[in-house]
């Protein structure tokens, strides 16, 4: 019963944060308010949750990153492969050594191994924390993209790194040789583990579905299966199971185009997945709350480890810390920006703003946001040594991490508005006229495919013409498509003004329709399965010109 407890109070203070960040009279990211009310938590209910990393990795990480893998947009990942690699894995390197030496400097008490670990759990920027803070910042697309393409990969080259940073303080040695293939081994077999799981289970799935049927629900609790299954069968092969889980996200998109699901279980499953993000999202940031009050209590003999005495130095130490990341970061950034306009000019292949303001760099630098990666990785340092003594410095490392991860979140909510208020940014390319092709070449096929159903259906009838009719009228909605679409000018423009207010008029008319459903409800006068069919129609009618 004090498990369910637990779960049921997490549940009820992710609610509760919602509604508050909705209220406050200034702009908060919903982590924030999650950390604070979680917070509250531990100090007035008596709600004890301790974190078993590896179990916290496994219940959490899969389904979070299986999503944004699978949600996050192809074209533009592609596109910026090279700026979210460099970010991913060689700013993660950079960090590690930079930040382990600087941390082992300002605290030599903390050893240099530990401090590389330190180092390594910091180094990840998290998926959840960004499209967080995204939700209340208005992030410009391209860097977007960007920010969320490193967070899905840098998990894995962080956790490797501070995997060998925890050898080496165990047993004395590193063998950077080791540590390459390691890592190799780590991300390669994990991103083929992703891959594989995803495809196997889509084409069973399909196979099944094709010969005996579709269940709808079987479909949506298989989707939710096969991020802990990726996750799993790569941790079984001593890969990452993180990557995996990415992996598998990317490869269901792909997979998801080709299959043949129906229209219900497509909508069911978004609505259950929508919903299992902002449950974990937000219970994630509650937990973190919720230890901050143990962490806070053993800072006066936390700080003793550093031989200071006032637990100020915490504080001093944790700015320092981010600090050191925020200046590395802006390094990075520029410097590949740098590079990368150089070897354009040099090949003459792109039109690059000679000297772009140095807001958009600073802004990269202030979007690193640090949050669940870096508490998971923190809790795995080992408690003891081999030899059974106490491991140095742990207690002082998690408090250092929860620092960070509170700063960069408090520092990316007031700096980014700050800093891209009045940025201007290159113009995106417009994606209206790709999408208004793929719409005439759908409502082309569509008008194929009526006229020759509706031949087939009139065939050897007496009252084919009742079908032409219908088939005229079905045939005319497509054929204005085609036409708004296809004009140009000033025809283009009047076509998607009067497009705009077609759709107000329509979404008018479905809320007055529902109202009338509803009161007709309410009165008894229309039964409860009627009513809730038709609300439902008019709820996908809604949605479809909202979207």
């Amino acid at each position: 019963m004090e498990i369910v407890s637990i779960v049921l109070i997490l549940l009820v203070a992710v609610v509760v944060s919602g509604a508050i960040s909705r209220m406050l009279p200034f702009s908060a990211p919903a982590p924030l308010v999650q950390i604070a009310l979680g917070a509250m938590v531990g100090l007035v209910a008596d709600v004890r949750v301790e974190l078993n990393p590896e179990l916290f990795l496994l219940l959490f990480l899969p389904p979070l990153l299986f999503l944004d893998g699978w949600r996050i947009p192809k074209d533009e990942l592609f596109q910026d492969l090279a700026a979210v690699t460099g970010l991913a894995l060689g700013l993660v390197l950079l960090t590690v050594i930079g930040m382990g030496f600087f941390i082992n400097w300002m605290i030599p008490a903390m050893p240099l191994a530990v401090a590389f670990a330190l180092a390594a759990v910091v180094s990840p920027t998290d998926p959840i924390a960004v499209s967080a803070i995204a939700a209340r910042v208005p992030i410009p697309k391209r860097m977007m993209h960007i920010l969320e393409g490193e967070s899905l990969l840098n998990d894995a080259s962080g956790l490797v790194c501070l995997r060998f940073a925890v050898a080496a303080a165990l047993t004395g040695s590193f063998s950077p040789s080791a540590a390459a293939a390691s890592f190799l081994w780590t991300a390669g077999a994990g991103l083929a583990v992703g891959v594989f799981v995803t495809l196997a289970v889509t084409q069973t799935k399909a196979w099944v579905s094709r010969i005996y049927g579709e269940d709808t629900g079987s479909q949506v609790l298989v989707s939710l299966l096969i991020p802990f299954a990726a996750y799993l069968l790569a941790e079984e092969v001593h890969a990452s199971g993180i990557l995996a889980a990415v992996a598998a996200g990317v490869t269901m998109s792909f997979a998801d185009v080709a299959s043949e699901a129906m229209a219900a279980t497509r909508m069911r499953r978004n609505s259950v997945w929508d919903m299992i993000q902002f449950t974990l999202n937000g219970i994630i940031f509650v937990l973190l709350g919720e230890q901050l009050p143990r962490i806070l209590a053993s800072a006066r003999a936390t700080v003793q480890l550093t031989d200071h005495v006032e637990p100020w130095w915490l504080s001093v130490y944790v700015l320092a810390i981010v600090a050191g990341l925020v200046v590395l970061r802006f390094a990075w950034v520029w410097v590949s920006f740098r590079l990368t306009l150089l070897r354009r000019r040099r090949d003459g292949t792109a039109d690059v703003p000679h000297s772009p303001d140095w807001r958009l760099f600073a802004a990269m630098s202030a979007a690193g946001v640090r949050g669940a990666i870096t508490l998971a990785g923190v809790l795995t340092l080992p408690l003891a040594m081999a030899d059974g003594a106490a491991f140095p410095a742990r207690d002082l490392a998690i408090f250092l991490a929860t620092g960070v991860i509170i700063v960069s979140l408090v520092l990316a909510s007031v700096v980014l508005p700050l800093l891209l208020r009045g940025l201007t940014m290159p113009a995106e390319p417009s994606k209206q006229a790709e999408e208004d092709r793929a719409r005439v070449l759908a409502a082309e096929a569509a008008i194929r495919a009526i006229e020759s159903t509706q031949h087939r259906l009139a065939e050897g009838r007496s009252d084919a013409d009742i079908f032409a009719a219908a088939g005229a009228r079905i045939m005319g909605i497509y054929r204005q498509r085609i036409e708004s679409r296809s004009r140009q000018g000033q025809a283009g423009r009047d076509a998607a003004q009067q497009e705009r207010i077609e759709r107000e008029l329509l979404l008018a008319a479905v809320a007055a329709e529902r109202g009338v459903i509803a009161e007709h409800l309410r009165e008894r006068r229309i039964g409860s399965a009627a009513g809730h069919k038709l609300i439902r129609e008019l709820d996908l009618i809604e949605v479809r010109f909202k979207g």
